[in-house]
């Protein structure tokens, strides 16, 4: 076994199909450069060759550092078929965060652009355990040139079998909702990950790939899907820009898009403004944070062959569950907007679902007792082919996350919700987001989703403030003018539109905050602790 497998295949059954494409921008029209699978599983030997050469072995871990384009699904799949562990770091976390990640993980050898080496030189420490490096850049100085050096490579190479559990991949979250963690990925749970997701979207050799998120481009590729490389940078999704995109789009018919909402709210906007429809488009998939209505609603008018998709995981357990934009508009708009939840679908082919009584502490054993019944909002335990294992070599946050049930591993995914009557998910925000007082507990997202409907929010965010000695929850307010006035009358109408609603008609405090700080990764969740910390300074002046 071994996930480098799945690129083989499809070079032995469409060799000559396009697996690539990468745009450049000319004059201000693309020119697009088109690489088969042939072409791929070629430069993907050639790179493994060189990685073997230079000493890099079965188990090494080796730090990735390479922009999305040809050679990063090239130099990924070279490290799986050596039996190497890529260690993959978003840089959007931030220089400090990083440089802890890679401290943590101690790569032995590293891969990556250019600029990574200056850093590296200039910043030693966290570097120091690495004897390889290879600049995958072609004006490389100090660092051997990767591409060079596989020119003069053979095209062949015999890939490593590995062990289901040996460990494929070492995957850091982005310490949006805590502190970042490796995650470790095995050769089954990539394998694993790549046939659901296929299964999921019903996707064949004849789609067409847009990757938001670089990542998923290995899944498709793995499929027989042409990966489109979006004009992007990965790291900021907030700041593509839309007409890129879609003109990226439109060039090459692209089939199925994917990647964080604040990339696609940003691409609806745009084309509903020139009047553009997505024609191609049958799969437009968001993901890392809650979708709003309004924009599955936006995407309705723009796709008219397709619809916007939702699926629910995370780094640890993907996918868990999927519903589509269509779906959410005809049959549970009206309970997403009165503060239900958002419903985020049925479990994925061959997840489980249990929601369990919420707690802080660990939970080593899960007891049939502790399983909480329908309509019962609880902590989210997923058990699934890609469940995975632990965090790299930070037992306590895996013994934390990780739950034993009759000889099965579960995770706890850090999120509330519920399923309800028909089997589906209902997610209530994180659990480190609830707001706990005397009488009551108070859920981020069934909360903020009732004020979220006002025509001049942008969005709200649930806090907890202390007054009087007491807990007491609180809403901060991001206006879609980005105003901080006070504003009476909203307020006034905003308790209007709780009035008749039990957990945020208790809410009378209200603020106003300019432009709400979000994650790295995404640019889309929203950091509450920060809010939390903004609202106390309110009410302590």
């Amino acid at each position: 076994m071994n996930v480098a497998s799945l690129l083989h295949d499809q070079y032995k059954k469409i060799p000559n199909r396009l697996a690539v494409s990468v745009p450049k921008r000319v004059s201000g029209k693309y020119q697009y450069t088109d690489y088969t699978f042939k072409e791929l599983e070629n430069r993907c030997n050639q790179y493994a060759n060189v990685f073997k050469s230079k000493g890099i072995t079965r188990g090494m871990k080796v730090l990735l550092f390479v922009k999305p384009s040809f050679d990063f699904p090239a130099v990924t799949f070279a490290l799986f078929k050596l039996g190497a562990i890529p260690i993959m770091i978003d840089p959007g976390m931030g220089l400090k965060n990083l440089f802890k990640c890679v401290s943590q993980v101690k790569p032995e050898a590293m891969v990556g652009i250019g600029a990574t080496h200056i850093i590296r030189r200039l910043k030693r420490s966290p570097f120091k355990t690495i004897k390889i490096f290879l600049n995958t850049s072609s004006n490389s100085i100090f660092t051997p040139c990767l591409p060079k050096l596989a020119d003069k490579e053979s095209a062949e190479f015999s890939m490593e079998d590995m062990q289901a559990n040996d460990t494929a991949a070492i995957l850091f979250t982005s310490g949006g909702t805590g502190v970042p963690k490796g995650v470790v990925y095995t050769h089954y749970i990539f394998i694993q990950q790549t046939h659901m997701l296929q299964k999921m979207f019903n996707l064949s050799e004849q789609d067409i790939d847009c990757p938001g998120f670089p990542l998923f481009a290995l899944f498709t590729i793995g499929m027989g899907v042409c990966a489109v490389i979006p004009d992007m940078n990965p790291s900021k999704p907030a700041k593509a820009s839309p007409e890129r995109l879609v003109s990226n789009i439109i060039d090459k018919k692209i089939t199925f898009v994917a990647g964080s909402p604040a990339i696609w709210e940003k691409v609806a906007d745009y084309c509903l403004m020139q009047n553009i429809k997505l024609d191609s488009v049958k799969y437009l998939v968001m993901f890392g944070a809650p979708v709003r209505m309004e924009i599955h609603e936006k995407f309705s008018e723009i796709l008219p062959n397709g619809t916007t998709y939702t699926p629910y995981g995370a780094t640890e357990c993907l996918p868990v569950a999927c519903i589509s934009g269509k779906e959410l508009l005809s049959k549970y708009k009206d309970k997403v907007t009165k503060g239900s939840g958002v419903c985020v679908g049925k479990p994925a082919p061959g997840v489980s679902i249990n929601i369990v009584k919420i707690t802080d502490d660990d939970i080593e054993i899960l007891h049939d007792l502790d399983i909480l019944l329908s309509g019962q909002v609880g902590e989210v335990i997923v058990e699934g082919p890609t469940v995975t294992p632990c965090y790299y070599e930070m037992p306590e946050k895996t013994k934390n996350a990780k739950i034993h049930h009759e000889g099965k591993l579960l995770h706890r995914m850090g999120d509330l919700g519920y399923l309800d009557k028909e089997g589906q998910l209902w997610f209530c925000g994180r659990k480190d987001h609830r707001v706990e007082t005397t009488d009551d507990t108070f859920y981020s997202i069934p909360t903020e989703s009732i004020f979220n409907t006002h025509p001049l929010v942008n969005r709200t965010a649930l806090v907890k403030v202390r007054k009087d000695g007491k807990d007491t929850p609180a809403l901060v307010i991001e206006r879609k003018d980005h105003s901080t006035n006070y504003d009476k009358s909203l307020i006034k109408e905003l308790k209007e539109l709780s009035k008749d609603i039990s957990h945020s008609k208790e809410i009378n405090d209200f603020y106003f905050h300019e432009a709400f700080p979000v994650d790295v990764r995404h640019n889309i969740k929203i950091d509450r602790k920060k809010l939390w910390h903004f609202a106390q300074s309110k009410v302590t002046r």
